[in-house]
């Protein structure tokens, strides 16, 4: 029996979801020598964190790396930085991601529910399957195929959730096998969330089979309106299989200015200043991401020089302009599927206090306006606290 899937279904009356990179890495979230006023040690993210949830965001997102490379020279740990950051702030939930092959999913699930306790149910985790395989090596691991790597962390999802939402939980898989195990405490009981959320990230067709029938949600690399149409199709036919219905993040680079010219320019000197032989560097090593892929639909598989200047085409999104254009364009991704945004900038303490004060009213009175030209009403009891005490531009 066939399934038919709809590719472009919105939530009207729920409010978008803000997210941010937690800048955990030097040299900020652009491969280039223009000045960013972003800094990678934890005072500075700390304060950033603050400043975020008191600016209308909901989540932020650590990015894991071990080999600090491509125009960094340092790297903070991701579940450890995204401890210190649950314990700095009060209401926004931070993901820690994290590389099956590199830790036993059992260890992570006692970890996150340590992480959920002293957070009081913030505590979530983005899955990497890994595409650095110089890390790997050279830390003496055992490196996988691009597809193997996605049977594998579809185990290690299940192994996360049924510790999570199981007593005596037994798995018996290819690379993960758990007897008879209860984990206690379990995860903090949030109403609404079974347990804490699983993030899950891949363009290739392995990664969207694996997301749609394991993942909470799936995060897109930036994409255009109808790349990313075309990225979470195969998500949506997958969760139907078995009956789920994930939801969607997705990256964008916002450069938010006065005028979509001052706005143009910005992105222009990035290009201008960019880091050619690290850009060019990190070309090298994601051909085993996006072109090892059997059909060529992997990470990074059309991506050019430009575009991987960030290193998750966030310029693909075309968050780039006034805050009403910007405002604007949020929102017809909403039309299409996206749950939540998921965003970079050059400074990070002002353009995201600036992004709450500045973009996000828009953004919410457009979500009223479409979900009144919808039938129905946005339902603003959802909407996160605000309270700009943050640094000021």
């Amino acid at each position: 029996m066939s399934t038919t899937v709809n590719t472009t279904v919105a939530n009207f009356e729920t409010p978008l979801k803000f997210a941010y990179w937690v800048p955990n890495v030097s040299g900020g979230l652009v491969v280039s020598t223009i000045e960013q006023r972003t800094s990678w040690d934890f005072d500075y993210n700390k304060k950033l964190a603050r400043i975020a949830e008191n600016s209308g965001f909901e989540y932020a997102l650590t990015q894991t790396r071990y080999a600090a490379s491509y125009g960094a020279d340092k790297q903070h740990e991701a579940t450890s930085f995204s401890l210190a950051l649950l314990g700095a702030t009060e209401r926004l939930n931070i993901i820690s991601a994290v590389h099956p092959g590199m830790w036993h999913p059992g260890v992570l699930a006692k970890f996150i529910i340590t992480a959920d306790h002293i957070s009081g149910g913030r505590a979530a985790v983005n899955i990497v399957s890994g595409w650095l395989k110089d890390e790997f090596i050279n830390f003496g691991l055992e490196w996988l195929e691009h597809d193997e790597r996605y049977v594998r962390t579809e185990e290690f999802i299940n192994v996360l959730r049924g510790l999570w939402t199981e007593q005596n939980y037994s798995q018996s898989g290819k690379y993960y096998n758990i007897k008879d195990f209860t984990l206690n405490p379990a995860p903090v009981d949030v109403p609404g969330r079974p347990h804490p959320e699983i993030f899950f990230g891949g363009n290739s067709t392995a990664a969207q089979a694996a997301a749609g029938r394991t993942a909470d949600w799936y995060f897109s690399n930036g994409k255009d309106l109808e790349g990313f149409k075309d990225n979470i199709a195969g998500v949506r036919a997958a969760a139907a299989t078995v009956n789920r219905t994930p939801k969607f993040g997705l990256n964008g680079f916002v450069i938010a200015r006065g005028s979509e010219a001052e706005a143009r320019d910005t992105l222009r000197e990035i290009v201008e200043k960019a880091h050619r032989p690290a850009v060019e560097g990190f070309a090298a090593a994601v051909k085993e991401a996006g072109q090892s892929t059997k059909d060529g639909k992997g990470m990074w598989a059309d991506s050019t020089f430009e575009d991987l200047i960030q290193y998750n085409d966030g310029f693909k999104t075309g968050l780039i302009g006034t805050p009403e254009q910007i405002a604007e364009r949020i929102v017809e991704f909403k039309k299409i599927g996206v749950n939540l945004m998921l965003t970079a900038y050059l400074h990070f303490q002002e353009e995201v206090e600036a992004f709450g004060r500045d973009v996000l009213p828009i953004v919410r009175e457009l979500e009223a306006d479409l979900a009144r030209a919808n039938g129905t009403e946005l339902n603003t009891a959802l909407l996160p606290a605000t309270n700009f005490e943050g640094a000021a531009l």
